[in-house]
């Protein structure tokens, strides 16, 4: 029996951008309803699942259900702070709903510190509606140490950084690079913290142009459009292994670099992840990626 003053509401732990569990970005989703938390419990909850993110969401009426609305708030916190936009979690939170809450609706709206968000069916997947985020080039001086943290000795082909997402640094490195001496880089991650610049908040993308030479391929032989990792360790995620977010501003450059809009990508953490990713040219981007839920349950809040 449970004590008196107890409040359980539905968790769940999902895998986001696979279609096996245990590969992709593990997210932990908490249906809030209408109960009202504080930021620091809300934290407390976070670092207590100890995810890459945590997310929370809630009716916005009494009236609502999760079992029939539509639309619903959400945020999300890592177990350092609270994020401005998370797609993979996002992803996470549109499976428990379909997935599990069997919400008939072909299309969730999310109302997020990002404005809002979309999810909708798409066959055996879940195609994200989040807005684009733009780069502006950089001057590699700036930044030498955190880069050097980053990517040790590899060179660097071009430099960004994007603000909107509260701070993303974007490192491209040669075509030339192999996916092999891609996925073996091992940051400095103390370095890093060590060379945290003021503008950076949510971390270093880094990134390289798929081709068959390099190896950037899936198992099919079908080549990646490009490949990517995320780091933010100051952030409490060393190295995030499938970021949704960082895909709307790896769309917006890669659509100037390559001349195209729609991208097959891979992010190659050591869990990997992979995704559709379409700039729609309306200022927003469509991230197409299956996902499995792992653990049903409930938390005391």
């Amino acid at each position: 029996m449970a004590a008196i003053g107890q409040k359980w509401v539905p968790l769940y732990q999902i895998d986001a951008f696979t279609d096996k569990p245990f590969g992709g970005n593990a997210a932990a989703v908490c249906l809030l309803g209408d109960e009202e938390l504080s930021d620091d419990r809300l934290q407390k909850i976070a670092v207590e699942m100890n995810q890459s993110e945590t997310a929370f969401i809630s009716k916005l009426s009494p009236q609502d259900d999760f079992n029939t609305s539509s639309v619903f708030r959400l945020r999300w916190f890592t177990p350092a702070s609270e994020v401005l936009l998370c797609g993979h979690a996002t992803l996470a939170s549109a499976a428990a709903l379909f997935y599990v809450i069997k919400n008939p609706s072909p299309q969730l709206t999310f109302q997020t510190l990002s404005g809002d968000l979309f999810a909708r069916r798409d066959g055996d997947f879940i195609s994200l509606d989040l807005p684009e985020n733009k780069t502006q080039p950089q001057d590699e001086e700036k930044y030498k140490d955190l880069i050097k943290a980053t990517i040790g000795s590899l060179p660097v082909q071009d430099l960004h950084f994007c603000s909107s997402v509260g701070g993303d640094l974007l490192v491209r490195i040669p075509d030339s690079i192999t996916r092999k001496q891609f996925e073996e880089m091992k940051p400095d991650v103390q370095g890093m913290m060590a060379a945290h610049h003021d503008q950076i908040g949510d971390g270093v993308i880094v990134t390289l142009k798929g081709s068959v030479e390099n190896g950037c391929v899936d198992e099919e032989g079908v080549q990646y459009d490009f490949v990517s990792r995320f780091f933010d360790p100051w952030s409490g995620l060393p190295e995030d292994p499938v970021t949704g977010s960082a895909h709307t501003v790896l769309a917006s450059y890669w659509a100037e670099e390559l001349g195209k809009t729609e991208f097959y990508a891979r992010q190659c953490s050591e869990r990997a992840g992979v995704l559709r990713v379409r700039l729609r040219g309306d200022g927003r981007v469509d991230i197409k990626g299956q996902a499995v839920v792992v653990t049903t349950g409930k938390i005391n809040i």
